[in-house]
């Protein structure tokens, strides 16, 4: 779903962030994701947008685009309103606001899409406006396409730009090196100017790219849990993922070599987890999940 912005004649002023009145927010965190290259099958937008419906978030700000998209690359759409008018809207980022129950801290959602230029600009005007509005603490999600089967729990692998959160979180650091979307760009401007930041990528069986990915989706919700120390209804999703999972088996089936080489995926995936895969681990983690979702606790 892409997020597009609406003009005025007042927005063609140039300011590039305007915050609508909003109250003050109590030890917010931020939750952004990035349509384009960290979204591999819409996996990391889609938790945004599920945040958004289910905890009732306002937007309150939405960046002007003309800076920072390239029209022909990502093109405004005409389209008619509830009245019947034809409107133009264009694409762009937008941040909402959350007040989730049972959480003793609101929610700053930032879900756009990737820009065309002027990246720095983009995450300093971000990062503003989240400081106006107190964050303190910046989580990114992404998705990217790997050698995993699709069989297997989805792989999430993080980072944090603070050591407590690397120890509490037990996160392993980083050691990739290459191209980087602007979840890496933000993530460093977050490091510049002083900003705790955390960020998740799950990993999509590339050999099913296209979208959606609700398995990839549902593992990215239960690291925000973990992180959150709080329960996110997940309504839908779970029997998503089964579904999806089980049309994916389906397509295998079909084609003998794609069989085959889930196979190997699967031996390769249990062959490395492997030591980890003791009964203690596995009683552990499920404790873990338990504690999260609260005894009777439906998904719904």
């Amino acid at each position: 779903m892409a997020l597009c912005w609406r003009a005025s004649p007042a927005d063609y002023a140039g300011e590039v962030i305007e915050v609508e009145e909003a109250p003050a927010l109590v030890s917010p965190v931020v939750i952004a994701a990035f349509e384009g290259w960290n979204d591999a099958a819409d996996a990391a937008s889609s938790v945004v947008d599920h945040l958004i419906e289910v905890w009732d978030a306002r937007i309150v700000a939405a960046l002007d685009p003309e800076d920072f998209y390239d029209f022909q690359v990502n093109r405004p759409m005409v389209g008619l309103d509830e009245n019947g008018h034809r409107r133009l809207t264009w694409p762009t980022t937008r941040i909402a606001i959350a007040q989730p129950p049972h959480l003793d801290r609101d929610v700053i959602l930032i879900r756009g899409i990737e820009p065309s230029m002027r990246w720095r600009q983009f995450c300093a005007e971000l990062l503003a406006t989240c400081d106006d509005l107190g964050a303190e603490l910046v989580i990114t999600l992404g998705a990217l396409l790997a050698d995993t089967p699709h069989t297997r729990p989805i792989p999430v692998n993080g980072t944090a730009t603070e050591p407590d959160l690397v120890d509490r979180l037990a996160l392993e650091p980083s050691t990739y090196e290459g191209p980087t979307g602007i979840v890496g760009v933000l993530q460093d401007a977050c490091v510049r100017v002083d900003m705790p930041a955390v960020s998740y990528w799950a990993a999509v069986p590339h050999y099913v790219a296209q979208p959606p990915c609700p398995k990839a989706t549902l593992a990215l919700l239960q690291q925000l849990e973990e992180l959150l120390e709080t329960t996110i209804p997940l309504g839908d999703l779970p029997e998503d993922a089964r579904a999806w999972e089980r049309g994916v088996d389906e397509l295998a089936q079909e084609d003998e070599d794609i069989a085959d080489y889930v196979r190997s995926l699967e031996e390769a995936r249990d062959t490395t987890d492997l030591p980890e895969a003791s009964g203690d681990a596995i009683a552990a983690e499920f404790e873990r999940y338990l504690k999260r979702r609260g005894d009777g606790f439906d998904g719904g």
